[in-house]
């Protein structure tokens, strides 16, 4: 089937009319000690258990562990690209942190749509990120998304 898409929509990713339950996508990334270094310039967050392995060896973690944000900004790729992709609003998200990545974690973001509301143009998707069999981070997110009217 011919897509019928608008040249100003060409670029969107799934529109809430193509949206059902049950949707899921992934992204992964392995963490690499420079995305810690750079999320750290980005963000301001200099906490040194994230830079400092002296330091980080006495915490809980017994070594660095890369930002939660970071992980957290894996699901905006994979709402942003993916799922339901470009045009989409992030409007909220809640997140609970579950366990540390550390530089060398290949973490995989899924996202799966566990509500659509058509009328609103609106989708929830629950989040996760893991790291092998180990959930690192858990929430949902509420999106806007185009229409093609």
């Amino acid at each position: 089937m011919d897509d019928v898409r608008k040249p100003s929509q060409e670029f969107n990713g799934y529109f809430i009319e193509d949206l059902s339950v049950g949707m899921t996508a992934v992204f992964a990334k392995t963490v690499t000690e420079a995305d810690i270094v750079l999320f750290a310039g980005i963000s301001g967050d200099t906490n040194p258990v994230h830079l400092n392995e002296e330091y980080a060896s006495t915490t809980m973690f017994k070594g660095r562990i890369a930002h939660g944000m970071l992980s957290a900004g894996f699901i905006s790729a994979l709402l942003g690209t993916k799922l339901p992709g470009p045009g989409c609003i992030y409007m909220s998200q809640n997140l609970k942190f579950k366990a540390p990545v550390r530089a060398g974690d290949t973490v995989v973001a899924r996202g799966t749509v566990t509500d659509v509301n058509a009328a609103k143009r609106r989708v929830t998707i629950q989040t996760t990120c893991t790291v092998g069999d180990t959930v690192v981070l858990d929430g949902e997110a509420l999106l806007m998304v185009p229409t093609r009217g």
